[in-house]
């Protein structure tokens, strides 16, 4: 027969009693059993997570999430990320559009997304490391006229160059 290891005793948050490894709620309270601390004095080692977690500030993490910075690879996305996480701005990096390696995961150009009531306080910080343009970036939209004014232009230019090279040809 295996010897078991001895697991710490289960206690109730709420009465305090102290139960076996079989129960895993407290009968009387009905409160979900805690593992027992050995030495209730010394602090837990808290996670990498959970210490993530505690910097960031409630208010600056409502809202949808905006594009703040541009990032050429993975790294300098993350160095971004950890310049805005030490002033309490939660953010995360997305794949810039139209670049997809799946060979190479790290590689390619990241964007800097921050909920939208960090964005302000998220380019003053890059600002201040000059990580930053002055003025936000700001996506315009193309005048549908003007694109297809660029689109005939193109293909007339083409339809030149084939007529062209046909006379040249002859």
């Amino acid at each position: 027969m295996r010897d078991r290891v001895r697991e710490p005793p289960l206690v109730c948050p709420g009465c305090g009693a102290a139960f076996d490894g079989e129960l895993r709620f407290c009968p009387d309270c009905r409160l979900p059993l805690v593992l027992a601390e050995s030495e209730p004095d010394r602090p837990r080692p808290v996670s990498a997570r959970h210490d993530r977690a505690r910097k960031i500030k409630p208010q600056l993490s409502e809202g949808e999430l905006v594009k703040v910075a541009w990032a050429q690879n993975q790294a300098e996305g993350e160095f971004i990320q950890g310049l805005l996480l030490e002033e309490g701005v939660p953010s995360m990096l997305r794949r810039s559009a139209g670049f997809d390696v799946p060979d190479f995961l790290a590689a390619g150009p990241r964007d800097v997304m921050v909920p939208m009531s960090a964005a302000v306080t998220a380019r003053e910080i890059l600002l201040q490391a000059d990580l930053a343009d002055a003025r936000p970036a700001v996506a315009r939209p193309v005048a549908p006229g003007r694109l297809l004014a660029g689109l005939l232009a193109a293909l007339l230019l083409g339809v030149l160059v084939v007529w062209l090279v046909g006379q040249l040809v002859r």
